[in-house]
């Protein structure tokens, strides 16, 4: 295929809806999600309101797309560090670590993002179920690798992963931290404080000398 010919070739419905995904996650950035309409996202990429909703049904779809793709990007993360050859219990801290970093600089780091998020937990729980899910997963597998080399005691795998989301939650959860961060609390410090509910976690998950 020619210069030419690339050029006039008309883009497939998946490079369409992925040039909407991101022009609509730029104009969330910039001008909030609140106050970005269908009708600005249209308008930045040259097209009408109506070829827009030919690929999404509503600016709520467009919202759901981009937090499975910002969910989806730090799963993939999260299972690199699971599945490498780390000792567990600085695997499963990492993870922990790493899990908190993805939130605060995800949905912090750009603030205009929080109402976006907060309107796809609302709206599109599905997608964040499958991602909490996928990171209990993630802590189960972790588990299991350090019960069977002896580093961690041997306990129900599933019921000790969730009890992990549940131990976390605070330093995870995009409203928790929007809280926490609101009231006098800076980044280091809930990272310290990370730092010492991880530290009690895998002290407790340790067999006894």
């Amino acid at each position: 295929m020619n210069a030419a010919t690339d050029a006039m070739r008309r883009p497939t419905a998946e490079e369409t809806r992925a040039r909407i995904e991101d022009t609509a996650e730029r104009l969330f950035k910039t001008m909030g999600y609140q106050k970005t309409a269908v009708a600005d996202i249209a308008r930045e990429l040259g097209m009408s309101p109506a070829n827009v909703y030919r690929f999404f049904p509503s600016k709520s779809a467009i919202n759901e797309a981009i937090a499975r793709r910002m969910l989806s990007g730090v799963e993939a993360e999260i299972w690199a560090i699971a599945r490498s050859d780390t000792p567990p219990p600085e695997r499963l801290a990492q993870l922990l670590r790493t899990l908190h970093q993805r939130h605060v600089g995800l949905f912090f780091a750009e603030k205009r993002l929080h109402d976006m998020v907060t309107a796809a937990m609302a709206e599109h729980w599905g997608v964040v179920e499958n991602f909490i899910h996928a990171c209990v997963t993630a802590f189960r597998h972790v588990l299991m690798d350090g019960m069977a080399a002896g580093i961690f005691a041997r306990r129900d795998p599933e019921t000790t992963a969730i009890a992990i989301k549940q131990a976390i939650i605070a330093f995870v959860h995009p409203v928790l931290i929007a809280e926490c961060l609101g009231h006098d609390t800076s980044e280091d410090q809930l990272a310290a404080d990370l730092d010492r509910v991880v530290a009690l976690i895998v002290a407790g998950l340790k067999t006894a000398d």
